[in-house]
């Protein structure tokens, strides 16, 4: 099963690079270019230099970058290796008034093979973006970003020790971004990383954000050997380890907003909907998500369609018609509010196959449901969908089941912020360390 074990972390010396909260960016898919002038203007040392090249060859930039901040001892390894707890307290519910916090462990695990349902997906990825981040790989050696997993640990025995080892010391790091604190403390007790190696060694991990990373991680280690570097490090990638079962696990939706069809007639897709979902308009969105609000907690499955004129929350009347059309997946897969999306509405009606989504040519996505609206009022989108959350639960089983749901299913919130600490995969005991 998983195997885990503790890494000298690549660091920033705040001493030479500036404070750790300005040297620090969220994922980099989610960054305007607006957004990345903006991290580099306040600190030039930001890691969305490393994480988000840009020039006329952006991978041999963050190498030439990254190579320089070592040889000036603006990054640098800790001398010791240890796992490094991580945690983020935010603001969550309806009205944001719900505190919540999330504390996980960052480490390294051994990449393997999907095939030996050791760590499962539950999402299919995008090419491009997957080529994006090889090249990136290629060029640095590094990973400057975790990727986001879960584990079930039905005693809680891991949270636990994460929540003693975090009370035992002042963290390294703690800083709030406006919206999030983060907090971050090194753990280099033999003793307690031994403990977690165990904790995990009969465990599986799921993705819950970074598919497109951990494939790059294994297509990183096959190209590895293939080219006979052999780096002692090329068989491992930095996760964040949280419990599946966290209180503070917070999932989003994401949004389907239509466009690009020479002939779109809204009235005729809902007409043909009514073959297999209650239509029920809305005044507005705000009524909109109430009513889906509503129906979530009732478990139905149900969405709303918006087109410019107005909000109609769609409620499908039978799910055994997912059984019938779907025979191949599972129970699972087949109960998902984004499966029945995908499969009665968008390909079945609207023709929009598995290609076109990969390819994002008629449909793309979003978190808010204020953009989805502004897209479809201003004329850019031709309607949207707005959903319901994925459960965490939902996203476990079909991980389990071997089974990817469509791109976008989930927005695990809040995002792990990059650049506390970063796994460099070369053997480089030169250099300074903190």
């Amino acid at each position: 099963m998983a195997e885990i074990k503790p890494f000298h972390a690549l660091r920033y010396d705040l001493s030479k690079a500036g404070a750790i909260e300005e040297l620090t960016c969220p994922p980099y898919d989610i960054i305007s270019e607006e957004e990345r002038k903006a991290f580099l203007e306040r600190n030039p040392y930001n890691v969305i230099r490393l994480e988000l090249p840009r020039g006329e060859d952006p991978y041999r930039e963050a190498g030439n970058t990254l190579a320089q901040w070592l040889s000036q001892g603006i990054l640098k390894r800790d001398l010791d290796e240890g796992i490094y707890l991580y945690e983020e307290e935010f603001l969550s519910g309806v009205d944001k008034g719900e505190k919540k916090s999330l504390l996980g462990l960052i480490c390294l695990v051994r990449v393997e093979d999907f095939s030996t349902g050791v760590v499962l997906p539950h999402e299919e990825t995008l090419s491009k973006a997957k080529q994006d981040r090889f090249e990136l790989m290629k060029a640095t050696s590094c990973n400057f970003s975790q990727i986001y997993s879960l584990y079930q640990d039905e005693e809680h025995v891991t949270k636990q020790r994460l929540q003693n080892l975090s009370r035992t010391c002042a963290p390294r790091y703690e800083f709030s971004d406006g919206l999030v604190t983060h907090r971050l403390w090194v753990v280099n007790d033999p003793v307690a990383i031994e403990a977690l190696r165990k904790d995990f060694a009969g465990r599986r991990l799921y993705i819950a954000d970074g598919h497109h990373r951990y494939e790059t991680a294994i297509r990183y280690r096959d190209w590895d050997r293939e080219e006979g570097r052999c780096l002692s490090g090329a068989g491992y990638v930095m996760m964040m380890l949280c419990d599946m079962a966290d209180e503070g696990l917070t999932v989003f939706p994401t949004h389907r907003l239509i466009r690009d069809f020479p002939s779109f007639e809204p009235e005729k897709l809902l007409s043909a909907c009514r073959e297999h979902f209650d239509l029920s308009p809305c005044a507005n969105m705000e009524e909109a998500q109430e009513k889906l609000t509503e129906l979530y907690g009732e478990e139905k499955h149900a969405f709303a369609f918006y087109d410019g004129k107005g909000f109609t929350v769609l409620t499908l009347r039978d799910i055994s018609v997912m059984d019938q059309l779907l025979p191949e997946k599972s129970v699972d897969s087949r109960r998902l509010d984004v499966a029945i999306l995908h499969s009665l509405v968008l390909e079945r009606l609207l023709g929009i196959d598995k290609e076109n989504m990969a390819n994002q040519k008629n449909l793309t996505y979003t978190r808010s449901s204020e953009e989805a609206k502004g897209s479809v009022d201003s004329g850019e989108s031709q309607c949207c969908f707005l959903l319901n959350p994925t459960r965490v639960e939902e996203i476990g089983r079909v991980a389990a089941n071997g089974e990817k749901m469509p791109q976008k299913s989930t927005y695990f919130y809040p995002k792990l912020i990059t650049g506390l600490v970063m796994n460099q995969m070369e053997d480089r005991r030169e250099g300074s360390h903190l």
